[in-house]
């Protein structure tokens, strides 16, 4: 049975699909039912990417029907989809899960775990980034389902399209939320040349004249969460245009929502200026909640579309309805103006931008609803650093000479995105061009740019088909693999060229010159990036090169078990090579691949959301000369050869190491990691002795700390976790059970929730179990004094928010329960301070070390915190301005961040007893730890070489 052709635009404001029937040439819009109203259903093209979770009893349940019974991909009882939930979420906060696609290119989050909506009450059910993608494409496969009964969606040619700009990582999960959605078989196909496609295809008849002289087309794609560019070459063959995609863009989460969030802080600001006014000025700011700040965004995008309209009225008036018991009294109201949108919009976003800036580079992005949007909202300078990214091919297809030190401007522009509705956003674009250029450009008419990326889909299968005009394309950017102890000149990254820019998809391209001697049964992991720079021609396969760092984007490890063939050795040495290809879907493979041909399929690993990173290279530090001798001297105190050591030399390894490294707080991750390993394959002679243990134990953990950073980590920490519900040999050696919880909060940033809940079990134990329950105790359980249980638990950043609230509350009676009495305290209460109020710092923190965000203490819960904090004198107890400090931290993320009276109360009492700058610092704005405060919270210092990213 001949396929239906079919292309989804899964975007982040709308999703669309667009169809050809078998053997018809017409692209037709799918028109998809959903619930505009409550119990009520129609048909639209757009089907809004929103979900919104309704409270319970809010809404009967017929009144969620639709003509499909399909349970909810994310387990949620009832949910709305599509326009209904826009509309609901709207009018309440807190309850619209919306921008899941921006979400899916955020890596400093877990992107499968239930974050969803973001900041939103415990008692709101959450979804994942990609399951919220999926239950979007689930709507549309039953829709088409009972309209096409004999022609399901899942065995039509299917198309999906992303952004250019999406890494592999994002581009995977994209594939995941299809699957999940029933959809296993897709191609994937860039948002700009789909765009072009849908133009292309709609000029077909009349394609050599429409683009007659013009040799170099930009598609400015501006959606709702991103902004993407490309650069597609147009040449004559046998009198025919033939394009070519020549550069893409780097990731932006740019795009109508922060329009919409800049407007949405504007008219905060009016309301709070008329409130100020009513209150006769004396009301203190009210910052709105994350919830009910999206609710404002939500109002303000729909003030913008209508303001941007040819027929705009002069104002709109944005409202606010008040909550609970004050729905009407508690309204608020403030006017957004055509002004607003010119000075914001326009010249905000859209800046004339004459001297051709670059986009400016900041340390850290603004941090909204949890999503790092871009630092720098101006597009036309992301656009300037594009172009010049790209000037070399830029030049060559628009014949210009090599000397040209002009920014090379393309001589035609493809508008997409619903950002370009407004007629005035798309005419200042082209403006902009046009005065860089010295002359205007041709301008390619895109009559409806919310649908044409779903039609431009349809267009692609029609050219593949032979029906329709194509675009030669491959890989959109150049793929490297790091080389491991090499670096080039400046400080530059040693990479070798897995597949260069442009291969086509389905070419197998091998690294012949290079093998790997791999070990069977272990785990191996290489590290990937990839650039858009233009450094002339693409590389050849295999060609060794230097990266600036600033160039590559670092995509997530790859990695696999290596398992031995049947009848092979077990843990012997293969060497492989390293095949990669550019596959039909779209996505990058890597294979490894033995003599005798067989082959290990490499799988990017997206779960990991890393807070920390290696400043340097994978392994690019040599090791010290003496490294063979530390080895041998592990190896004499724990090796499976027995010999007589005397107790005095094992309790000095420590020391013994350090004469032969240096100073163990020199000691790098790399070679803090190859210690680790040579511990780890003697860890049954830790037994030997309680000597031997408390040595094992503390140089473990000191070298897998903070327990991620580097390669391999996650399979260290499988293997050493592996060890704990065996506990310690010497439970009876109070130092050996310091050592074990010590070895534990060092590496508690590697182990996952599950193993992070199974430490928490024995922290409660230890602190909280009566006398008959400790009788109880098994002997594995090993005991834990206070201090040690204090700095476990506040180390379990991982942990569920209402379980880090529990634990704060605990450490908060406690703290408040300390006698404080005296002009100064001794030394037992003084100790006694520190350790709680590090403790509950660390719990209470807005900024997690290695959890994601979405972890975090309640914020009200913190405030309270906050509020007994106060009662402390700060001046007799110092840590408790420490503590507060972390508490009251500024994320930018209103979800995290504390009230503004509580965090001037906070800033007050910290100048009153002339606190540390730094701590005053990191309270009133978005700040990076300097080392010394790190260190303090942290407990010690990170490996050289490591820095945290948060």
């Amino acid at each position: 049975m001949t396929p239906y052709l079919v292309s989804i635009d899964l975007g982040t404001t709308n999703t669309v699909l667009a169809y050809a029937a078998p053997g018809a040439q017409e692209v037709q819009l799918f028109t998809i039912e959903q619930l505009v109203a409550p119990g009520e259903v129609a048909g639209q093209p757009l089907l809004p990417s929103n979900r919104y979770h309704p409270a319970e009893g809010e809404l009967a349940p017929g009144e969620l029907q639709l003509p499909w019974l399909l349970p909810d991909v994310a387990g949620v009882a009832q949910v709305a989809v599509g326009r209904l939930a826009r509309n609901l979420g709207a009018a309440t906060p807190g309850r619209l899960v919306a921008s899941a696609k921006s979400w899916l290119s955020h890596p400093g989050v877990d992107r499968m775990a239930p974050i969803l909506p973001w900041g939103a009450e415990a008692d709101v059910p959450k979804v994942s980034p990609v399951a919220a993608s999926a239950s979007y494409l689930a709507h549309l496969r039953a829709n088409w389902n009972i309209r096409f009964p004999t022609h399901p969606l899942e065995r039509q040619e299917l198309v999906l399209t992303v952004p250019a700009s999406f890494d592999e990582g994002a581009r995977a999960l994209t594939l995941e939320a299809a699957k999940l959605a029933g959809l296993p078989q897709l191609r994937l196909l860039e948002e700009p040349q789909a765009a072009l496609y849908d133009w292309l295809y709609r000029h077909r008849a009349g394609l050599a004249q429409d683009l007659a002289g013009t040799r170099l087309v930009l598609v400015a794609d501006v959606g709702g969460g991103t902004t993407d560019f490309s650069l597609v070459k147009v040449e004559l063959v046998d009198g025919e245009p033939a394009l070519t995609r020549i550069g893409v863009g780097n990731h932006l989460i740019l795009g109508g929502d922060n329009m919409d969030l800049a407007l949405a802080h504007l008219v905060e600001a009016r309301m709070n200026g008329a409130a100020g006014e009513a209150a006769g000025n004396a009301a203190p700011r009210e910052r709105l909640s994350a919830a009910r700040l999206a609710q404002l965004t939500e109002r303000c995008r729909a003030a913008k579309e209508q303001l941007l309209a040819p027929d705009a009225p002069e104002a709109i008036t944005v409202t606010l309805l008040g909550a609970g018991s004050r729905l009407i009294g508690g309204s608020r109201k403030a006017d957004l103006r055509r002004e607003d949108i010119e000075r914001v919009v326009l010249d905000g976003f859209f800046p004339l931008n004459e001297a051709q800036e670059e986009a400016k580079r900041a340390r850290a992005g603004i941090v909204e609803f949890g999503l790092p949007y871009a630092s720098d909202p101006a597009v036309t300078r992301h656009l300037a650093s594009f172009l010049r990214q790209h000037a070399q091919a830029a030049r060559e297809a628009l014949g210009l000479p090599d000397d040209d030190t002009s920014l090379p401007v393309p001589d035609a522009l493809l508008l997409n995105g619903g950002v370009f509705r407004g007629a005035a956003l798309a005419e200042r674009l082209a403006a902009v061009l046009g005065r860089w250029r010295g002359q205007p450009l041709r301008v390619l008419h895109n009559d409806d740019p919310d649908v044409a990326v779903a039609r431009g889909g349809v267009a692609y299968s029609l050219a593949r088909q032979g029906q329709a005009p194509a675009i030669e394309s491959g890989a959109a950017r150049s793929y490297y693999l790091l080389l491991e102890g090499e670096r080039g000149t400046n400080a530059a990254l040693r990479a070798v060229c897995l597949l260069p820019r442009g291969t086509p998809a389905a070419t197998e391209v091998q690294l012949a010159d290079r093998s790997f001697a791999l070990r069977l049964g272990r785990p191996v992991r290489f590290h990937l990036v990839s650039t858009i720079a233009d450094a002339g021609q693409a590389p050849q396969p295999g060609a060794l090169v230097d990266l600036a760092p600033g160039d590559v984007v670092r995509l997530p490890p790859i990695a696999t078990v290596l398992r031995a063939a049947p009848g092979a050795a077990a843990r012997s040495d293969v060497p492989v090579r390293l095949v990669t290809t550019l596959s039909e879907v779209g996505s990058l493979e890597v294979h490894c691949v033995a003599d005798d041909g067989q082959r290990w399929q490499l799988a990017f690993e997206l779960r990991e959301a890393e807070g920390a990173e290696a400043s340097e290279a994978p392994e690019a530090e040599a090791m010290p000369p003496n490294l063979d001798a530390a080895i041998e001297k592990i190896d004499r105190i724990f090796g499976t050869r027995s010999k007589q050591v005397d107790p005095k030399e094992v309790r000095q390894l420590r020391a013994s190491l350090e004469h032969l490294l240096g100073r163990r707080e020199s000691w790098t991750t790399p070679l803090l990691r190859r210690l680790f390993d040579a511990l780890m394959e003697r860890a049954k002679g830790r037994r030997r002795s309680a000597e031997h243990e408390r040595a094992w134990l503390n140089l473990a953990g000191y070298s897998l700390r903070p327990g991620f950073g580097h390669p391999l980590d996650g399979w260290r920490i499988e293997q050493l976790w592996a060890m704990f519900e065996n506990g310690v040999q010497y439970h009876k050696d109070g130092q050996v059970r310091a050592e074990w919880w010590t070895l534990w909060r060092r590496v508690a940033g590697g182990l996952d929730t599950e193993a992070q809940l199974r430490l928490l079990d024995d922290f409660a134990f230890n602190l909280q179990a009566d006398a008959s329950e400790r009788g109880k105790r098994p002997i594995t359980l090993v005991d834990g004094s206070e201090d040690d249980m204090l700095r476990l638990g506040a180390s379990l950043e991982r942990i569920p928010s209402a379980y880090k609230a529990e634990i704060g509350n605990w450490m908060m009676e406690r703290i408040m329960a300390i006698p404080s009495a005296g002009a100064k305290l001794d030394a037992k209460t003084a100790a006694t301070y520190t350790r709680y109020l590090w403790a509950l710092g660390r719990v209470g923190a807005r900024q997690s070390f290695h959890g994601s965000a979405h972890e975090v203490a309640p914020a009200e819960v913190a405030e309270e915190w906050l509020g007994q904090l106060l009662l402390l004198d700060w001046k007799k107890v110092e840590p408790a301005g420490f503590a507060a400090a972390h508490i009251a931290r500024m994320t930018g993320d209103r979800s995290r961040d504390i009230a503004e009276p509580v965090r001037e109360q906070v800033l007050r009492r910290l100048a009153s007893t002339g606190a540390p700058s730094t701590w005053t610092a990191m309270v009133r704005e978005v700040v990076e730890l300097d080392q010394a405060s790190e260190t303090r919270m942290l407990g010690e210092a990170l490996p050289p070489g490591l820095k945290l990213l948060r």
